[in-house]
Order: C-alpha cells, then sequence, then structure tokens
C-alpha cells in the first residue's frame, strides 16, 4: 500500500469502511463498536476488482462468494450488490 497514491490510499480506506459499516456480513459491527479489523483481509481484493474497472455486479459476486465460502454463511445478493454500488459511486467520486 506504501505506493499508493494518496487518493488511491483513501480509496482503500473507505473500502475498509464500507465493509465494516455496511456489509458486516456477521453482525459484528452492532454500531457501538470501535473499528475492528474483521473484513480487512477482504480490503484488497475488492479494492483491486474496483480499481481495474469491475462493475458493481462483479464486486457483488466477490462479496457472496466470500460469505459462502470463507465465512460460510448463506448469501444475501441483495445486500452484497448494494455495498458494490457503493463501492464503485465511492472510486467514481474519489478517483474519477
Amino acid at each position: 500500500m506504501n505506493n499508493l497514491s494518496n487518493k488511491h490510499k483513501a480509496f482503500y480506506k473507505k473500502v475498509a469502511e464500507i465493509l465494516w459499516e455496511k456489509w458486516d456480513p456477521i453482525g459484528v459491527n452492532d454500531g457501538d463498536n470501535e473499528w475492528d479489523d474483521e473484513y480487512d483481509s477482504y480490503v484488497p481484493h475488492i479494492f483491486r476488482l474496483a480499481i481495474e474497472g469491475n462493475d458493481a455486479f462483479r464486486i457483488a459476486a466477490s462479496l457472496t462468494s466470500s460469505v459462502e465460502q470463507n465465512i460460510g454463511l448463506g448469501p444475501d445478493k441483495a445486500a452484497d450488490l448494494r455495498v458494490a454500488e457503493l463501492i464503485v459511486q465511492e472510486k467514481k467520486d474519489m478517483l474519477g
């Protein structure tokens, strides 16, 4: 991450924030918790997908896959798509 521009670093942090605040498939963020690193391992991949220009459907598919394969829960594809759309919009807003 050290070789990223300041804008890219800010977007990376925004992706982490969105996953913590909006995605949270296991429900560890009850709104009162301090920042947790629970989902930080997913950030690099989701960040890369967004930077490479993948659309919300592709990013959502990756989130859904993570929920099913890594976390072991049933997916909420609609929620994953909403989160992915937020990420895509943030990329547009922050990076153009």
